[in-house]
């Protein structure tokens, strides 16, 4: 259901003043200027990341890179998936339906998504190292089935009792929470991601009504352990 949106540096803005220029990274299409995460983690994507015989070593990472790779990312986040809907609900008014943690080329962000009781739904991205938000912009549904996505959104929510930080909150219990997000298409409750210390990555559903954590059936390689 989430519609993921890439935050990618297209220009520099100098803002001349005394002498003293202040670079600004902007959004493309028709996004709100978003300042720069405190948060770096490697670039995977930059052109120079080859071996000798021009090999991607991004395609050559195993199982272990990419766990040690997910690890450090979620030990680099200092604010919470909880910590980060809370902050990015005193900037836009709203519903929060999802949060995840992003590497946006060589920044680490939360992007947190809200719906507004106008009916939009913004995007606020939240800086994973101090908590504070660095940009929002609305992102309007662009065709029916956006609008569907929202409309469902809305009725799942209706009877929820569990907000997406409480759930976020609960699934804490099982690991570092990278992702939580509302399964509107089943109505089952809260999807949330979990990274271990090892970087292992877990599926979890939260109860809409309940906050009780079980592991997500539908999720692949997903054990059986369900928590009371």
């Amino acid at each position: 259901m989430k519609r993921n949106i890439v935050i990618a540096t297209i220009a520099a803005a100098a803002l001349v003043g005394g002498g003293t220029a202040t670079a600004l990274a902007v959004t493309g299409d028709d996004d709100a200027g978003v300042k720069q995460s405190s948060v770096r983690v490697a670039d995977d994507d930059r052109t120079d990341d080859r071996d000798d015989d021009g090999t991607d070593r991004a395609e050559d990472r195993d199982g272990t890179d990419d766990r040690a790779e997910n690890a450090a990312e979620a030990k680099a986040a200092k604010v919470t998936a909880a910590d980060a809907i809370t902050a990015a609900l005193k900037s836009v008014r709203g519903t929060a339906v999802s949060a995840e943690l992003d590497d946006e080329g060589s920044s680490l962000v939360w992007d947190v998504d809200v719906l507004t009781q106008g009916g939009n739904r913004h995007s606020v991205q939240v800086d994973p190292g101090n908590g504070k938000v660095l940009g929002s912009h609305a992102d309007t549904a662009d065709d029916a089935d956006d609008a569907a996505d929202d409309s469902r959104a809305r009725a799942a929510l209706k009877d929820a009792s569990v907000t997406a930080a409480e759930a976020a909150e609960a699934a804490a219990a099982k690991g570092t929470v990278v992702s939580v997000d509302l399964d509107d298409d089943r109505a089952a409750g809260w999807e949330a991601e979990t990274t271990g210390a090892d970087g292992t990555e877990r599926d979890w559903t939260v109860d809409l009504r309940t906050a009780k954590v079980t592991a997500d059936a539908s999720a692949p390689d997903t054990d059986t352990d369900t928590d009371d």
